[in-house]
């Protein structure tokens, strides 16, 4: 089954999704960020050691920009997050500057991979932020990433089976 996994900073999204791969003998962990390594901020080390404290001996983290490799690994795959993943694609393409409708067009080729990947999977879950609950961001680059994020969180949508709304740790299934 391919379950999208959405809510809120914080509200429990991450642990729901590895409640959800928990029989599995074995999980590939994407993690498709910075790493610990690349990172200099001390709070998203400290996020980052906490997930990896939580997860099975038996789950493999696999730390890729290349999500739609990843998603073409053996085996139940659990991808946290796509509001990382959507970042690192900004990031490494310089995009945060380039006008709307030429970023939208760049993370649309990219997410029609990554679409096109899960096609063929039954296995996967995702998770991903729900950033358009709140204020309209200040600045240009959030509402960019916001505006982003909510039409890479409607594609992925689309394609799975099921999406979960996490509030406050309590799981609706949509």
């Amino acid at each position: 089954m391919l379950i999208l996994v959405t809510g809120g900073v914080r509200s429990g999204k991450s642990r729901h999704a590895e409640s959800l791969l928990s029989d599995a003998p074995s999980v590939t962990y994407v993690a498709p960020g910075p790493s610990a390594d690349e990172d200099s901020d001390p709070d998203w080390v400290a996020r980052i050691a906490a997930h990896q404290a939580r997860r099975p001996a038996s789950w493999t983290t696999v730390e890729t920009r290349d999500l739609t490799s990843a998603l073409r690994l053996d085996g139940p795959v659990l991808v946290d997050c796509l509001g990382t993943w959507l970042t690192s694609v900004l990031d490494s393409r310089s995009l945060w500057d380039v006008p709307p409708s030429e970023v939208t067009l760049a993370v649309d080729d990219q997410l029609d991979d990554v679409v096109a990947a899960l096609a063929v999977r039954d296995d996967v879950v995702l998770v991903t932020n729900e950033v358009g609950l709140g204020v309209v961001p200040a600045h240009r680059s959030g509402r960019l990433f916001r505006d982003l994020l909510g039409l890479v969180n409607q594609r992925i949508a689309t394609a799975c089976d099921e999406v979960h709304l996490v509030v406050a740790g309590r799981v609706l299934r949509l």
